[in-house]
C-alpha cells in the first residue's frame, strides 16, 4: 500500500518590480518597530521610576483607592495632574519624533505651528486623540489597511485643524525665522460673564 504524498508547494515568485515596494515596506516596518521599541523602553523606564519612588503612605490598595487610580478615560484631558504630566511627556516624544519628522511641513502664514504646542490645550487634546488613534490603527489587529485609515480619518483632519490659519496656533509662528508663541483668549462661559 502506498502512502499519499503531500504536494510540495511551489516557491513564491515575486516579480522584480514588486521587490522595491516590498523592500520599502519592510524598511518602513523595521523603522516603525524601532520607534515603537524606543517609545516602549522609555515608557517602561518612566513607569519603573514612578513605581520605585517611595510613596507617602504605603497602605494596601482597597477597592476605593483602586477606583481612584484607574482613570475613567484614557483621554489626556480626563487625567489628574500627575498622570497628565506623564502622558504629556510620552505624547511630546511621539509628536517630536514621529509626527513632526514625518508630517511637519514648512511653517507658513497659512500653515502655522508652535514649538510650545504643549501649552495650547486644544493642540494637546487633538494630538493626544491622534496618538490614541495611531496606537489603535498601527496595531497588527487593525489589519493591513489600518495605517491608511489612520491617515484618512485621523491624521489629515487633525492637521487641517491644528495648522489652519485660524487654528490654535493662529497667533504663533508663521515663519521659521521668527519664532513666536501666544495663547489666544478663549470665549468666556456664560456663568462667568455676569
Amino acid at each position: 500500500m502506498s502512502e499519499p504524498t503531500e504536494a510540495i508547494p511551489e516557491p513564491v515568485r515575486i516579480p522584480d518590480h514588486d521587490l522595491d515596494d516590498l523592500a520599502a515596506t519592510v524598511s518602513r516596518l523595521v523603522a516603525e518597530n524601532r520607534t515603537h521599541g524606543q517609545l516602549l523602553d522609555r515608557l517602561t523606564s518612566e513607569g519603573a521610576e514612578m513605581q520605585s519612588a517611595p510613596s507617602e503612605q504605603a497602605a494596601p490598595a482597597s477597592e476605593d483607592t483602586q477606583e481612584e487610580t484607574d482613570p475613567s478615560s484614557v483621554f489626556i484631558l480626563a487625567l489628574d495632574d500627575e498622570a497628565y504630566a506623564v502622558e504629556l511627556a510620552a505624547l511630546r516624544f511621539w509628536v517630536d519624533h514621529l509626527v513632526l519628522r514625518t508630517y511637519g511641513r514648512e511653517v507658513t502664514t497659512s500653515r502655522p505651528w508652535c514649538q510650545q504646542w504643549s501649552e495650547h490645550p486644544e493642540a494637546v487634546a487633538r494630538l493626544h486623540a491622534l496618538w490614541l488613534a495611531w496606537q489603535q490603527f498601527t496595531d497588527v489587529e487593525a489589519g493591513l489597511a489600518g495605517p491608511s485609515i489612520w491617515h484618512r480619518d485621523h491624521l489629515d483632519p487633525a492637521l487641517l485643524q491644528l495648522r489652519s490659519a485660524d487654528g490654535p496656533f493662529a497667533a504663533c509662528t508663521t515663519s521659521a525665522a521668527r519664532p513666536n508663541h501666544r495663547l489666544l483668549a478663549s470665549p468666556v462661559p456664560a456663568s462667568e460673564a455676569a
